[in-house]
Formats: C-alpha cells, sequence, structure tokens
C-alpha cells in the first residue's frame, strides 16, 4: 500500500480513492494509535469533527463520526466549518482530536481528512505513518478492541461552534474595520457564513460572491484559485479591496481597489511590517519558503527583516515557527500563519488583519503592498524525466551556474521534483520578464535532455 497521507491528509476522489470504509478505518485507527501514544491520559476521550460543503463530506463526516464513537471517543459536531475553525476548536475546547473533511482548493469530486491532534495542532509524521500501519493491520483481518455499552463514544450536535470561532477572531484583531467596504470571495466553501459574519461584526462594509453553497459549486470558477470574479467585483462595487479563500478557507489572497491580485508574499510583506510596529514580530524574522518571490527577500533585507526559507508547503513553514519561536510566515499561494493566534494557515484571519492595516493607516492596499516588487517569475513542468538525478546530473548542474551567473543579483534559478509526479519544475525570477523566459525555457531543455 503507498503512502496514504500526504504534506495535508489523506485526499482522493470521493467515493473512489477516498471511501466510506477507508474513512472510518483511519478514524478508528487514530483513536487507538493516540490512545496507545498516551494522548488521552486515562480519561474519556473527545473530537471535533468539521468539513466542508462538498456533497460528499456529508457521507465522509457520518464514517468518521462512526468510526470514532465505535472506538470510545465522545464526538462534537460542529457542521460545515473552515479547516482552521476546527483546529482552533479543537485547541479551546480541549479535545484530544480534530478531524476535517475537506479537499482545500481542489475540485468538488475530490475530499480529504485531516487530523489534528490535541491543542490543535497537525499530526507528526510518525503518528501519521503508525496510523497507516494500524489501519492496515485490521483492515487485513486482524480484529479490532471495540468497547460496548457506556464505553461507545457519544455524538453532539457543537453548534456553539460558529460564534465561538467569530469571536476569537473579533477578539484577536488590532481595529476595527469602520469605513472599509470589502469584497469577499468564499469559493462557495467552508468560510461562506464565517467569513462575511466576522468581517461585519468587525465594522466593514461587506460585499459576497462566491457564498452560495450547494456541494456541488465549491472552487466552481471562483476563490483564490480564480480571481477574476473578485477583480471584477472589487471595481464594480468601488470596494477598498477584495479577500479571495479556497474551500476550506486556510488560505488568502487579496485584490487592491484597482482589482490587482496581492498575493501571499505581498500579505506578508503587510503584516510583517505592521506586527513589527506593534512589537510582535519575533525576532524580527518571517518565514517564507523557497518559492517565495525574490522581491520579497529583497524587500524584508532592506526593511531590516530576515527571511527564513523552508521547502514548499505550509507544514514546513509552521514546523520552523514552531522550532525558533517566530510569530509569522506562509506562503506565496496565500497560507499565512499568524502562530499567536492560530496553529495552521487562517485566511478569514489572515484577510481581516490585512484589512485592519488599511484602516488603521488610512493607505490604500496598494500602497501598503509596493513595500515589495513582484520579479516575473516563470515556471515550466518538465515531465517524464528521471527526477531522482535533478540533484547529481553534472550537465544539468553547469547548465544552472550559467543561469546564475548571467541573472546576477535580480534573479535566482530553482529546480524542484515533483513529489507525486515523474517530472522536475523548473522556475527562473529575473528582473525582466522575457529573460526569465528565455532562460527558463533553456533549462527545460537541458533537463529533457540530460534526465530524459
Amino acid at each position: 500500500m503507498g503512502r496514504l497521507f500526504g504534506t495535508d491528509g489523506v485526499r482522493g476522489v470521493a467515493n473512489a480513492d477516498l471511501t466510506a470504509e477507508l474513512a472510518l478505518g483511519l478514524s478508528v485507527a487514530a483513536a487507538h494509535v493516540l490512545a496507545e501514544a498516551g494522548t488521552f491520559e486515562g480519561h474519556r476521550p473527545t473530537a471535533v469533527v468539521g468539513r466542508d460543503p462538498r456533497a460528499s463530506g456529508e457521507f465522509l463526516e457520518a464514517a468518521v463520526v462512526a468510526g470514532l464513537a465505535s472506538a470510545g471517543v465522545d464526538v462534537l459536531r460542529v457542521g460545515v466549518l473552515p479547516t482552521p475553525a476546527v483546529a482552533y476548536l479543537t485547541g479551546s475546547l480541549g479535545a484530544d482530536i480534530g478531524v476535517m473533511l475537506s479537499a482545500s482548493h481542489n475540485a468538488m469530486p475530490d475530499n480529504g481528512i485531516k487530523f489534528f491532534a490535541r491543542g490543535g495542532h497537525k499530526l507528526a509524521d510518525e503518528l501519521e505513518d503508525r496510523i497507516e500501519t494500524v489501519y492496515e493491520q485490521h483492515r487485513t483481518g486482524e480484529p479490532w478492541a471495540r468497547p460496548t455499552g457506556a464505553g461507545v463514544g457519544r455524538v453532539t450536535d457543537y453548534t456553539e461552534g460558529f460564534d465561538r470561532y467569530v469571536a476569537h477572531l473579533i477578539g484577536v484583531l488590532p481595529n476595527r474595520l469602520d469605513g472599509l467596504k470589502v469584497v469577499l470571495d468564499e469559493a462557495h466553501g467552508a468560510a461562506a457564513r464565517v467569513s462575511p459574519e466576522a468581517f461585519a461584526r468587525a465594522g466593514a462594509e461587506v460585499v459576497t460572491i462566491g457564498a452560495e453553497p450547494d456541494g456541488l459549486n465549491i472552487n466552481d470558477g471562483c476563490g483564490s484559485t480564480h480571481l477574476e470574479l473578485l477583480r471584477a467585483a472589487v471595481v464594480e462595487h468601488g470596494a477598498d479591496l477584495g479577500i479571495a479563500h479556497d474551500g476550506d478557507a486556510d488560505r488568502c489572497l487579496a485584490v487592491d481597489a484597482a482589482g490587482e491580485e496581492i498575493d501571499g508574499d505581498q500579505i506578508l510583506a503587510v503584516l510583517a511590517l505592521a506586527m513589527r510596529e506593534a512589537g510582535h514580530l519575533r525576532k524580527d524574522t518571517v518565514v517564507g519558503t523557497v518559492m517565495s518571490n525574490l522581491g520579497f527577500k529583497m524587500a524584508m533585507e532592506r526593511e531590516g527583516i530576515k527571511l527564513v526559507q523552508t521547502a514548499v508547503g505550509d507544514r514546513y513553514v509552521l514546523e520552523s515557527m514552531k522550532a525558533e519561536g517566530f510569530a509569522l510566515g506562509g506562503e506565496q499561494s496565500g497560507h499565512v500563519i499568524v502562530l499567536d493566534h492560530a496553529t495552521t494557515g487562517d485566511g478569514t484571519l489572515t484577510g481581516l488583519m490585512l484589512a485592519a492595516r488599511v484602516a488603521a493607516t488610512g493607505r490604500t492596499l496598494a500602497d501598503l503592498a509596493g513595500v515589495m516588487q513582484r520579479l516575473p517569475q516563470v515556471l515550466i513542468n518538465v515531465p517524464d524525466v528521471d527526477k531522482s538525478r535533478v540533484d547529481t546530473s553534472p550537465e544539468l548542474a553547469a547548465a544552472v551556474t550559467l543561469a546564475e551567473r548571467e541573472l546576477g543579483d535580480t534573479g535566482r534559478v530553482l529546480l524542484r521534483k515533483s513529489g507525486t509526479e515523474p517530472l522536475v519544475r523548473v522556475m527562473v525570477e529575473a528582473a525582466d520578464l522575457e529573460q526569465a523566459r528565455a532562460t527558463a525555457g533553456q533549462l527545460a531543455d537541458v533537463v529533457k535532455s540530460a534526465l530524459g
């Protein structure tokens, strides 16, 4: 069996790859593994279970709840809420397990299962590996130890979760949003109720699009992966800014008053300066990834802020933040983590904090984001190559060295192996778009010849 857990839980086509049987079995296995790890410390365990609006989430939620309760875990079912809300409630309610059913920005046919440990933190790799091992052992015939009678878990609908999470978001804002007009694109996803409510309670005038989920339209031509509708709506309504989430609202991208995109790097730059000004940017450091735009790095250096870069993936950003005690980190894709207030990327919190900075300074979002200049970035995927030799090919190394010399200090090259496909990603940044395109094309040709 291939590894079920990826960098963000277990994902696949619902009812094909991700079945009710798999969801139930993984939930039982998670309960047993966490019990063995001493997580429950002799007390009756509790789990928080939430989902995004996908139609398949209805039967997968039922399977997860059944699995946990059958293993003796009491379940608080919070319904449709964002991933960061489930993480927050897991921590604030003192639950032992959190489970979110979502495939984030993926298309509707997909779904996923993400587990959180006590405190609302993602499970360590070794625990995920152990859950897989235990699941497979019992799938192939070894019986579970099953409680009976009063030992089985009880299931409760926890309807207070919505208000509790919104109150948390409002409570951590540095200032209100009175006087701002904001367009919110909710991707017909998990934040369709939460995000408009939070912005309105914070004082903003709110216009919503993509806020009518029907179980089938999540991420369909809207949200953070499709900004066209948001750009148009911001201009049409004369709004100060627009905020776009993905299906489970753990990421945030923005649009300024002119309809121009503000990506995750620019959001991080704005928040880094705001947090340093407030004395909250610990060690004057922000965490990004190797895909962070060179313009972001140059801007942070100019402002006296250190940038620590990790492998691509918000889990690696979070690991670095927790290990070193940093307060802010994120990715170009819009996963932004403010560790003082969230244990994972929180798109609604990020959008609120960005809007709060606009309100507090009286400056436009375009002006604030102008602290950094995005350098042109070209990405080419080269398929059907031996990606295992990307770091050892002398021909490829020589080509990269030559390209880096030609680009100088205002450009860079990054070659990455895909984690799931037989391809290599070639990324080139340069001060000039045509130079970036030409260099990326040349390197892609070398990858084909050297690794093909």
